[in-house]
């Protein structure tokens, strides 16, 4: 099993561990956006206390080694930006990832895609990072391309966003390897 690390530093940025304390934060600047949610695989959030039931399920889905996720901070810890996450799959890895609106455009998702794949890429297992975003989702894609993913293809009807309508969504496949 990856011993993945507790913390990412990045020249703007600070990853590390979510804890349950940061449902107020994670709630506040982004979980409750519909705007932000539309691409995601859940509902905007109603109240901190689902993203605090998510953030125990983070907690066990680490310790068990299924999922590896970081909050996203500025570099100097004053503010809550985003999330990522990798789940490993053998000798593959996948990553998903949200920001905070106001952040968009920043080159701050590019920063973290960059920093956990890199990482991941150099654990000796894992030979393949992936990611898929739907088509219609540009900022998603770019932030990818420019952290070193190729477009590998479409996948047609491939995912469910419950925050659009008329069923599974075509996606972008994206891959990174060694």
């Amino acid at each position: 099993m990856l011993q993945p690390p507790k913390e990412f530093t990045t020249p703007r940025l600070h990853l590390r561990v979510p804890r349950v304390q940061d449902a107020e934060a994670i709630f506040e600047e982004y979980a409750a956006d519909p705007e932000v949610t539309r691409y995601m695989t859940w509902v905007p959030h109603k109240t901190s206390i689902t993203v605090t039931d998510y953030l125990r399920d983070l907690e066990r889905q680490h310790a068990d080694g299924t999922e590896f996720t970081w909050v996203i901070e500025q570099a100097d810890k004053s503010r809550l930006l985003g999330m990522i996450a990798a789940r490993v799959r053998g000798h593959k890895a996948d990553i998903g990832y949200v920001l905070a609106k106001e952040h968009w455009n920043r080159g701050f998702m590019t920063e973290a895609i960059t920093a956990v794949s890199d990482w991941l890429l150099s654990q000796p297992s894992i030979f393949r990072v992936g990611a898929v975003c739907d088509t219609e989702n540009p900022g998603s894609a770019r932030a990818l391309e420019k952290s070193g993913f190729e477009r590998e293809g479409v996948l047609r009807r491939w995912i469910i966003h419950p925050n659009i309508p008329n069923g599974p969504r075509d996606c972008f496949i994206y891959g990174r390897v060694r």
